[in-house]
């Protein structure tokens, strides 16, 4: 699989004392720069600390200077402390970010502070030196070590002595990169370089170490380190200096690269890495670089086909990137291997299903990439199918004594079936399995036991079927009746069935006895037992055999029913089968209780047997009509209109429902004044025997009320054309006809001359049907040019009398607006509807007594305009 994940390395910043919780890693290196100057016996070095601190330390957490201490290597003896400042400070930032992981990565990761100490002298000794420098304390928190905010760290590095091998004492330390702006996303798959160059071209080896304790809260920042050998920092089960991000992360023995799949818990992890330098095969020194490694809440885009079983029911086959979840805007591309399918060998989605056309073993892949094919990663795996896999079993026993006979049914389409693997389900023992394919096994003790098959194939398929049996203390015996009824001169076969040798008592008048269907002829009545015997395995059961000499019937008393009901006949008998005549209009002529549908008076005869025994008897159903009942033809009515119903019937009583809207309900021809459609049922009665009504039912339609509307009175000057409008049916009629150009019109046009005033006029409006309704409008005619009038005064004192100052328009078209003004020139109202007022409110406010301008522009109805002003006086 190939893999374009970067990781990155997040830490987090939490508060703590200025003096704590700051340090994020750091690492020891030296160079050998020849003989000393000051002795040419002694070896002078260069000795560089860089820390990996938070982003922006305080100055407290900033020391400067430091001290290097140095020990004797081979004693761990305390030698001398060095001064050493701080000679570069920098931070560690990402300027680009991360494409193929979600989230922006850029920014600060860390403050680098290095303190270099340029040349020191150190006499020739041949155990050499070891340099430490402690400081406490790591952030807390930290997800593999416990208690974290109290655990501080030990920075160190040997330098070989003179009687190290191949004069390792001229050896200059491997160098680290400072290139720590990685991410590594929790749960996914990442890579992280920890490779170091080495100056003397000797080779390298790596590994997990553990990271080191130093320092601590009471003491942050020593001037001398303590005396080594240093311990472990404790971590947290199940991490360890050696798995220090679980079981799943590696590091390359050769090329110093991290890999595998993060925790799935985010946070920090101390990660302490080793390196060992080998000159001509012969190891020399060891140097040490620690980092807190911080598994982010990201995503990666990656491809991941985790195996999959072989599928065994069916040729469909769902798949999914099993990679956590990926970025939005991940595109897909996956083929099946399946060519012969055609375009359906391919597909775009998520999470496609696929449905092959034969069984087989087929290689499916999947790309995946973000827009333009940016960051593609793809895999692939295998993909069995063979489907037709039907795993099953028998089982045959009875009693807990003797041994059950298990029985592989599995059935396969493909390959062969290969391997089972039975449970019985006997909790008394735990051997109670077995590989073979048809087992036995002896239970100890009597119940319900759960068998259980693991059965595979040679295709790979497994499947599990389970079964309860029950486990019988004694062996089963099934009896087809408990209790017979035979006549003195018959014989019946008795009938039981399970498993062993059947014996039936007392041996009187039966036939076969030794058998589970005997044939018994008792004279009177007896009781017959049966014993099972299976292996020794008993049990026994019995049967009572009833003797009569006749059989009892009575059959029900003779009824009256209305003609055409079903009624249920019955009698009263110990018999054993029935027969009933005539049969035709019977639902059953063989039982007891048969439903009979008669439309005349009928005798029915019935027989019970019990064998060669048998009685009869009668019972007559006698048949009467219905009443009957004619409710008539429903009338359709205009709104609020009455309409007659009539009806009849043949009977003696009869009811009209329901009885509202009727004006009588007690007649057969009342009036029906409904306000809606409405149904009325008619029910009949008589005393002839029949106890039902005969009914009919009628509807009287409603037709929706006709709403007529001829317009608002309205005024016109001589000559000016009004049209109506009357609107509510399909029929129109006005009247008078005076000044109308069609009476029988929806729209006619009314011009009016000097001699008329005003008409009223009476619109009659009908629908399809003829219903009408009326309605009235009135014309006032005004002998002057078209004009606005306006009162000059108006009293708001809701009395209903001049309460409002409005336009009155006469032959006008269209009121562009009329307006009122106070004294201010403020506009107080305005609108564009004739005979639309003010009513002497600003904002709801009463105003008082005063005067007002108003000014009005219209249209007349010759498309002339109109512009007219002046005053109005408000009357309080």
């Amino acid at each position: 699989m190939r893999r374009f994940l970067l990781s990155i390395v997040i830490f987090i910043l939490v508060s703590a004392p200025s003096q704590a919780a700051h340090i994020k890693g750091g690492f020891f290196s030296y160079q050998y720069l020849g003989p000393g100057i000051t002795d040419p016996s002694a070896n002078r070095y260069r000795i560089t600390l860089t820390v990996y601190m938070l982003c922006i330390p305080s100055d407290g957490q900033l020391s400067n200077p430091i001290n290097f201490t140095i020990f004797n290597a081979g004693n761990n003896q305390f030698l001398q402390n060095v001064s050493v400042p701080i000679t570069n400070q920098y931070t560690l930032d990402k300027l680009y970010d991360e494409p193929c992981i979600t989230g922006d990565q850029r920014g600060c990761y860390y403050y680098i502070v290095v303190y270099d100490l340029p040349s020191i002298e150190l006499a020739a000794d041949p155990d050499g030196y070891i340099i430490a420098y402690q400081r406490c304390c790591r952030i807390a928190g930290i997800n593999n070590v416990v208690a974290s905010g109290t655990v501080g760290n030990t920075f160190t590095i040997q330098i070989p002595g003179t009687a190290a091998p191949l004069n390792a004492y001229r050896n200059s330390s491997p160098q680290f990169l400072i290139n720590d702006t990685a991410v590594v996303c929790a749960g996914s798959f990442f890579q992280y370089s920890f490779r170091a160059s080495d100056i003397d071209g000797d080779s390298l080896s790596y590994q997990f170490c553990y990271a080191y304790l130093g320092a601590d809260q009471s003491n942050s920042a020593p001037p001398t380190a303590t005396n080594p050998p240093y311990s472990s920092v404790p971590y947290q089960s199940p991490f360890s200096g050696t798995q220090p991000m679980g079981a799943g992360v590696t590091i390359h023995p050769v090329t110093g690269l991290i890999s595998g799949i993060a925790p799935p818990l985010s946070g920090e992890y101390v990660v302490c890495v080793c390196v060992n330098e080998y000159k001509n095969g012969v190891l020399i020194a060891t140097s040490r670089k620690e980092l807190h490694i911080r598994a982010g809440d990201c995503i990666p885009l990656s491809a991941m086909l985790n195996p999959k079983p072989t599928t065994c029911d069916g040729f469909t086959v769902n798949f999914q990137n099993d990679a956590p979840g990926n970025p939005p805007g991940t595109e897909y591309f996956w083929t099946f291997g399946e060519p012969s399918s055609g375009n359906l060998d391919t597909s775009i989605l998520a999470a496609p299903t696929h449905t092959y056309a034969t069984a087989g073993t087929f290689t499916v892949r999947l790309k995946v990439s973000l827009a333009g094919g940016l960051c593609a990663d793809s895999t692939f795996f295998q993909v069995n199918v063979f489907p037709g896999f039907f795993p099953g079993f028998t089982a045959a026993g009875g009693c807990f004594q003797n041994p059950f006979q298990f029985t592989d049914t599995t059935k396969t389409s493909y390959g062969f079936v290969d391997t089972w693997r039975w449970d019985f389900g006997d909790l008394t023992t735990n051997a109670d399995t077995s590989h073979l394919q048809n087992p036995q096994w002896t239970y100890a003790s009597s119940g319900q036991k759960t068998v259980t098959l693991n059965v595979t194939n040679s295709k790979g398929c497994f499947s599990t079927v389970q079964f309860i049996i029950d486990v019988l203390d004694k062996p089963l015996i099934t009896l087809a009746f408990r209790d017979t009824l035979i006549c003195r001169t018959d014989a019946v076969q008795l009938n039981a069935s399970g498993t062993g040798a059947f014996n039936w008592t007392p041996p009187v008048n039966i036939i076969n006895a030794n058998t589970g269907t005997p044939t018994v002829n008792p004279p009177s009545t007896q009781w017959y037992y049966v014993n099972l015997d299976d292996n020794g395995c008993l049990n026994k059961d019995s049967v009572q055999v009833r003797v009569v000499n006749s059989v009892t019937l009575k059959a029900m008393n003779d009824t009256t029913i209305c003609q055409g009901d079903a009624i249920q006949l019955n009698a009263i008998s110990d018999g054993l089968t029935y027969s009933w005549t005539p049969a035709a209009n019977l639902n059953n002529p063989n039982i007891i209780n048969p439903v009979a549908i008669t439309f005349s008076t009928t005798p029915y005869n019935v027989v019970a047997s019990i064998g060669s025994c048998s009685a009869n008897d009668q019972v007559i159903v006698t048949t009467v009509p219905y009443p009957i009942a004619d409710a008539g033809i429903g009338p359709t009515l205009c709104y609020n209109t009455p309409g007659q119903l009539n009806a009849s019937i043949v009977g003696i009583t009869f009811t009209w429902s329901p009885t509202s809207y009727l004006s009588n309900p007690n007649i057969l021809n009342p009036l029906s004044t409904p306000p809606r459609t409405t149904q009325y049922i008619l029910s009949a009665f008589d005393t002839l025997g029949c106890p039902k009504p005969g009914r009919d039912t009628i509807v009287v339609t409603v037709n929706p009320k006709v709403k007529a509307f001829a317009g608002r009175d309205t005024t016109v000057v001589v000559g000016q054309p009004l049209l109506f409008n009357g609107t509510g049916g399909v029929n129109y009629l006005w009247s008078p006809s005076t000044g109308l150009s069609n009476t029988a019109i929806f729209n006619p046009i009314g011009i009016y001359d000097t001699g008329i005033d005003s008409v009223r006029y009476k619109l009659v409006v009908s629908d399809a049907t003829g219903c009408a309704d009326s309605a009235f409008v009135t014309v006032y005619v005004f002998k002057t040019n078209p004009s606005i009038f306006v009162p000059t005064a108006f009293t708001p004192n809701n009395d209903g009398l001049n309460d409002v100052v409005r336009p009155i328009a006469v032959g006008i078209r269209q009121i562009n607006y009329f307006s009122v003004y106070n004294r201010w020139g403020e506009r107080v109202f305005t609108t564009t509807v004739n005979r639309q007022g003010w009513d002497g409110r600003i904002n709801g406010r009463v105003q008082n007594s005063g005067v007002f301008v108003w000014m009005v522009s219209a249209i007349d109805y010759l498309g002339k305009p109109i512009f007219l002003k002046g005053t109005v006086t408000l009357i309080r």
